[in-house]
């Protein structure tokens, strides 16, 4: 079978991830399948410089996101790839981080499949990875953490999800979409036996421009989120590999917050 990013080889989707925003942090394939694009359906949050990648009579479609709010339903969005590529259109579709993180990129997969069509995946790098690498926060470390979690701070509910076991010492945890539910994800993690001095960072806007790396203790997470005014996109990180990053403050100096957890 030929590679769907074979220019003569029509109708077909290209999933792609984005990465978390930088374009430099696009891989190669990725830019490949922008340069073949007819249609590009794209998230909310992406750079505009990833989106002049793609052809310039290309078709560029925004279907984004926010909370409680939704340009598209996800049926909708399926509905309009599946639509486009009937017509024999190369479409990409463009998510930010990678496509199966929190992405919903396994939903799109299975819609298109559904419909018999043709489907590729292109990775990218995600969220967690590339924030967590600005910020130069191992999420794993020999001395710090063995076992990293990937959870949503907002998916179908936040008490239904069982978080038991996912965060404390020798482990990392990071939540994805927790902005507007920090508060209760603070409360939930220490209900269910994490230390209230467990170190917490959040990578606001990881890779563009105005990124902050902030640091605080978990029981301070909500109130730390206000007094700074932290807006998505971020996420947040539980462990003790946050006393590695390079990051502000919010509790006074490293020093101190390592007494506190000694």
């Amino acid at each position: 079978m030929a590679s769907l990013l074979d220019p003569t080889a029509r109708g077909r989707v290209i999933l792609v991830g984005a990465g978390p925003g930088d374009p430099g942090l696009l891989t190669v394939r990725a830019v490949e399948a922008l340069k073949v694009a007819d249609v590009v359906v794209h998230d909310g949050l992406i750079d505009p410089r990833v989106l002049d990648l793609a052809p310039e009579n290309a078709h560029r479609i925004s279907v984004a996101k926010q909370r409680s709010r939704h340009t598209l339903s996800q049926d909708g969005i399926n509905a309009l790839i599946v639509a486009h590529v009937r017509l024999g259109q190369v479409v990409v579709r463009l998510k930010g981080g990678d496509p199966f993180i929190f992405g919903r990129g396994g939903e799109e997969v299975e819609a298109v499949r559904a419909a018999g069509l043709p489907v590729e995946v292109i990775p990218g790098v995600s969220a967690a990875l590339g924030c967590a690498a600005e910020a130069m926060l191992p999420l794993t470390h020999r001395d710090w953490s063995s076992a990293v979690s990937f959870v949503a701070g907002q998916c179908k509910g936040l008490a239904d999800q069982d978080w038991s076991g996912l965060a404390g010492k020798g482990r990392t945890l990071v939540i994805y979409m927790g902005v507007a539910t920090c508060t209760d994800i603070a409360d939930k993690l220490m209900a269910d036996g994490v230390a209230p001095d467990m170190p917490v960072a959040v990578l606001e806007k990881g890779t563009l421009t105005g990124h902050r790396a902030l640091r605080t203790l978990l029981a301070d997470l909500g109130d730390m989120m206000r007094r700074e005014d932290v807006q998505s996109p971020a996420i947040i990180v539980v462990g003790e590999v946050v006393l590695l990053a390079d990051a502000d403050d919010r509790l006074g100096t490293l020093a101190a917050q390592a007494e506190v957890l000694a």
